[in-house]
């Protein structure tokens, strides 16, 4: 959670955010945080799921600055390219 700008205000950096993406289509598969905000974060992912989105899609996302959502981007941004 240090990588989520939202904790230096505040200062609630325990925690973690993980993500399941399938290797053949890229979709989000699941989803888990443990930490402050959590329950806020866990609603914009299976918005994404419901709505078939593939994960780069909600990494290249707008979202508002500074919320715990905020370190969806980094997050997703560590998922490997996929090899064609």
């Amino acid at each position: 959670m240090k990588a989520v700008l939202r904790t230096a205000a505040t200062d609630e950096t325990q925690g973690f955010m993980k993500v399941l993406v399938g290797r053949s289509d890229d979709r989000i598969l699941g989803f888990t945080m443990i930490g402050a905000e959590a329950g806020e974060v866990m609603t914009v992912v299976p918005t994404a799921m419901l709505a078939d989105l593939p994960y780069s899609r909600l990494r290249d996302a707008v979202i508002a600055h500074p919320t715990m959502a905020e370190g969806l981007g980094p997050l997703l941004s560590n998922v490997p390219a996929r090899s064609e």
